[in-house]
């Protein structure tokens, strides 16, 4: 073999490996996805415990509206999904009315609805979680955590999403029940904050769109979001939710969200 070839050889060689090497540390899509959902999950957590206040506008098709004003209280939890509490303070024909919610990390979620003109606790069954939440475009599964083991990720691309640069990945719910096939999510490369979220029904075509503006810093740490609107593109309904208010270390105990706690809410 002559030096030049050799030469050629050699320097083949090297780029191959050099290249080998690059793609075997890089990342596949799915491997990206997941990381891009553990640090987003990471940011929001350590928190404890959270009370937020908010009101709730549902439109319909006409653009009639009704406003409803509501708490969440959330106990996080380090062996299994986060708790919430969500009641409804306004107007007085729902007043009273509560939802509690044990998210799981492996296992369906747990959630109960208490009537108070009924006077009377509702176990939601998995199969009716899909089902809208009090008439909104949210359903009984948009109000439990997203706990990271619950879903499939697949890293997409890089792209603008406003004045913002994001990774948008697709998640695949891996639990029964889900009243989605995928989601499509859009979180902002500097803080791994949600922008937007396209639902999927059942037959694969697009049912919502989620987007998340107005983000503070709360605690200089904690990340939160005080506009949310949802739109149903089949209904062509929406549904905004507008905070005005996060405290985070309130106290809250287990005590505070046992079913008891659904009848003491008001």
């Amino acid at each position: 073999m002559g030096i030049l070839r050799m030469g050629f050889t050699v320097i083949a060689v090297i780029f191959f490996v050099t290249v080998g090497d690059s793609r075997a540390q890089s990342p596949s899509p799915e491997e990206k996805g997941l990381e891009i959902a553990k640090e987003a999950d990471r940011r929001l957590s350590g928190f404890g415990d959270c009370q937020e206040i908010f009101t709730m506008t549902l439109r319909d098709d006409r653009g009639r509206s009704r406003v409803r004003r509501m708490r969440i209280l959330t106990l996080e939890r380090e062996d299994d999904g986060d708790w919430f509490l969500s009641i409804f303070d306004e107007p007085a024909d729902v007043k009273g009315t509560a939802m509690l919610t044990y998210s799981h990390t492996h296992t369906d979620d747990d959630q109960w609805l208490y009537l108070p003109a009924l006077k009377r606790v509702k176990r939601i069954s998995s199969k009716k979680k899909s089902g809208s939440f009090m008439g909104s475009e949210f359903s009984f599964e948009d109000f439990s955590s997203m706990e990271i083991e619950k879903y499939k990720y697949k890293y997409l691309r890089n792209e603008p999403c406003g004045d913002l640069d994001c990774f948008v990945s697709e998640w695949i719910p891996t639990y029964a029940y889900s009243g989605y096939t995928r989601m499509m999510v859009w979180h902002d490369l500097a803080e791994y904050r949600i922008q937007r979220v396209d639902y999927y029904d059942r037959k694969n075509k697009l049912l919502k769109t989620l987007l998340v503006k107005g983000y503070q810093l709360f605690d200089e740490k904690y990340w939160r979001a005080m506009h949310w609107i949802m739109e149903n593109h089949q209904t062509k309904r929406s549904t905004t939710l507008e905070y005005s208010e996060y405290r985070f270390g309130v106290g809250l105990t287990e005590r505070d969200f046992d079913q008891a706690a659904l009848k003491r809410a008001k």
